[in-house]
């Protein structure tokens, strides 16, 4: 076998629901400098990592897209993950998703069919594809939730997701949201911080958001706040670390409060801090619903 080189950062494997964003998430690899194979059925990703694994490949960032059309081909692509973990090429699976209802309405706004419809309704369709991909699902690294995200939305949460991507090291992704806006679905822990007061009732700091210091004081003074995030901490180290055992290095932790503006902004921003000082973990912030009415 000829010599082969190691990636800048590990491949990406982009797959999920059809309508889930696909597209939109390997334009944000594009422009994060890597390279990108569309529609690429799972039995020729092998072939791909290995070409551009190369001493002589100018390629040092790949991804792949690989959809319900890319699966119709004969290989699961459940057998060309344990492949490529045997070759020690692991990469990194993000599964794409979104509610039933939404990709319902991204076909018909392009009027298109499900690739999978057969005839019949789109719900049908879906219904048969979320079927088929639940046990790839279930071994992706970080599954983003695209329902109540825009294009912008999703380009920020992925740059969230991947960070710097260094080596083996855990990524943290700490995103404040709303409750009234739904909780995050991709999110492996959520905790709520209603328990706070609420800085929207106080006239001279409703304009402001978390980021903005007079709000972030306001919250991080209460006698609660100091408690609940040393405790937090405290508890997802220890989650880390089983998380770590497992093999899982993308956590998602969402965090709450009433409309995503204030509390939960200015929470997610002061555990992010703390953590980002340890050094020993990639942290990132997403803030879904801070911009939002």
């Amino acid at each position: 076998m000829e010599a082969m080189t190691l990636f800048d950062s590990p491949p990406i494997l982009i797959t999920g629901m059809s309508g889930g964003g696909l597209t939109s998430a390997a334009k944000v690899l594009e422009d994060k400098g890597y390279y990108v194979a569309h529609n690429i059925p799972p039995k020729a990703i092998v072939d791909l990592l290995k070409l551009c694994a190369r001493p002589d490949s100018p390629v040092t960032k790949i991804a792949a897209v690989t959809d319900v059309r890319s699966r119709m081909f004969p290989g699961s692509l459940a057998e060309t993950l344990d492949e490529l973990e045997q070759l020690d090429m692991k990469p990194t699976l993000l599964f794409l998703d979104a509610r039933d209802d939404v990709l319902i309405r991204r076909f018909d706004s392009v009027r298109r069919t499900h690739p999978l419809q057969d005839g019949e309704t789109l719900k049908a369709g879906i219904q048969r594809e979320r079927a088929a991909v639940q046990s790839i699902r279930e071994r992706a690294d970080i599954i983003i939730d695209t329902t109540n995200l825009s294009v912008h939305d999703l380009r920020r949460a992925i740059e969230a997701a991947f960070g710097d991507m260094r080596g083996e090291r855990q990524h943290v992704t700490l995103q404040s949201f709303g409750f009234k806006h739904g909780s995050p679905r991709d999110a492996d822990l959520v905790v709520d911080v209603r328990f706070l007061p609420n800085p929207y009732w106080v006239p001279e700091l409703r304009g402001y958001r978390g980021t903005d210091e007079p709000v972030s004081d306001y919250v991080l003074s209460q006698d609660a706040a100091e408690p609940f995030i040393e405790r937090f901490i405290e508890m997802l180290d220890s989650m880390l670390t089983g998380y770590r055992h497992e093999g899982k290095n993308f956590i998602t932790v969402g965090i709450g409060c009433t409309g995503g503006h204030h509390r939960s902004v200015a929470v997610t921003e002061e555990i992010a801090r703390r953590l980002s000082e340890r050094g020993d973990l990639d942290v990132s912030t997403l803030h879904r619903d801070i911009a939002r009415d």
